[in-house]
């Protein structure tokens, strides 16, 4: 009995199996009908709260991506080939040592424009520089037939601020030789054997360009004393100036090498030797008909009236180029200021560079209380004699 209650019971089961499959079929809808509950599933879809996750971040990514899209979206766009780059190995340094040398901004060839004639006073200088230096670079055939070299060159030494720069282009507007200006800032590198490189690309720059005056100026700070010197980087730059010097003596026709230096005794002695800078020029503060011709320069042009160049040329004896032309400076300054509280315009007169000249001391004293001692102690074989005298004459020494 038992038996025959289990099996009606066990045929209900079977029976109710296949029902989830029918109720399948009947809840999958068909084509037409998902096309309508599809935009009802939208409608009812809860919108998200903006920043509510990576997604909703990505979403103007899409958008603009979308707009820069075509909008006729039928037509598909040629693929762009991208454009072909070298590999650059990772931790390589490539370097192109050819452009480097091109784009060395500090060589500024300069056309010779002033002379001699433009240098006032100083009669004593010019007499030297055209004994010394000019008078063979002019006569090539005398030159050769003396037997006359152009090796080594002239170093030009003094107070800050005489007109040592000044005197160097106008050797190369005497010669109609181009210029190159040259300082320890443009030569010193941060990185080992390019200063050196630096140096060399210099004279050659000076070679393809001669005839070429090259004025190396502060020439004591880039060919210093290497026993004072602690950086071996420094060493190897006064070394290579020795060599370039030495190849100017031996081969280089048209290269006149020139230097300035406020501090001749602090100059490497091999760079004295002979074949480089063996012959030395000093340039003193400027004479009395020097002071005029820079004051008249400096005051020309300018609103004034009623000053007596003579005298105030006699008034600031001891006086470089530099102070005279600072003074008038500061008598501008005076006048403008002036003008500025009065309300009217008035001309600079006597009295404002009398004025000047009472707060624009001669720069030149500090550097005769160093010479000095060197002069008189450390005149090794007349080289200070010059300058012994000139101090002994105002009462410097």
């Amino acid at each position: 009995m038992e038996r025959a209650e289990a099996e009606p019971a066990e045929q209900e089961q079977v029976k109710a199996e296949p029902e989830p499959a029918k109720a399948e079929q009947k809840a999958k809808p068909t084509e037409p009908e998902l096309a309508k509950v599809e935009p009802e599933q939208e409608k009812a879809k809860p919108r998200e709260p903006k920043h509510a996750g990576a997604e909703q971040e990505a979403k103007p990514a899409e958008r603009a991506r979308a707009k820069a899209e075509p909008k006729d979206a039928q037509e598909p766009r040629e693929p762009q080939e991208p454009e072909a780059q070298e590999p650059v190995p990772v931790g390589e340094v490539v370097f192109d040592w050819a452009a480097a040398e091109e784009e060395l901004g500090f060589l500024d060839v300069e056309e010779g424009r002033i002379t001699l004639n433009d240098v006032g006073g100083l009669k004593a200088v010019k007499e030297r520089l055209e004994a010394a230096f000019l008078a063979p670079m002019r006569n090539p055939e005398l030159r050769r037939l003396y037997g006359k070299n152009t090796r080594g060159g002239l170093m030009l030494y003094g107070p800050p601020g005489c007109g040592k720069t000044f005197m160097a282009r106008a050797v190369a507007g005497e010669l109609g030789a181009k210029f190159i200006s040259v300082t320890l800032s443009d030569v010193l590198d941060m990185y080992i054997g390019q200063s050196e490189r630096n140096l060399h690309e210099m004279f050659e720059t000076a070679r393809r360009n001669a005839p070429c005056v090259l004025f190396l100026d502060e020439v004591d700070a880039l060919g210093q004393k290497r026993s004072q010197l602690r950086s071996s980087a420094m060493r190897g730059t006064v070394n290579q100036l020795l060599v370039e010097l030495d190849d100017v003596r031996d081969s280089n026709e048209g290269v006149f090498v020139l230097a300035a230096t406020n501090h001749p005794w602090d100059v490497d002695t091999a760079l004295r030797r002979p074949g480089r800078f063996d012959r030395t020029l000093l340039v003193l503060p400027p004479d009395g008909e020097a002071r005029q011709a820079i004051l008249r320069y400096h005051l020309k042009g300018r609103h004034a009236e009623g000053i007596d160049i003579a005298k105030l040329a006699k008034r600031t004896e001891g006086y470089s180029g530099a102070d005279l032309a600072h003074a008038c400076d500061v008598a501008a300054e005076k006048a403008l200021l002036d003008s500025v509280r009065s309300g009217r315009t008035r001309m600079i007169g006597a009295k404002d560079l009398e004025e000047a000249l009472k707060e624009v001391r001669p720069s030149t004293g500090p550097w005769f209380a160093a010479a000095r001692n060197v002069a008189m102690f450390a005149n090794e074989g007349g080289q200070y004699d010059e300058l012994l005298a000139y101090m002994k004459k105002h009462r410097l020494a």
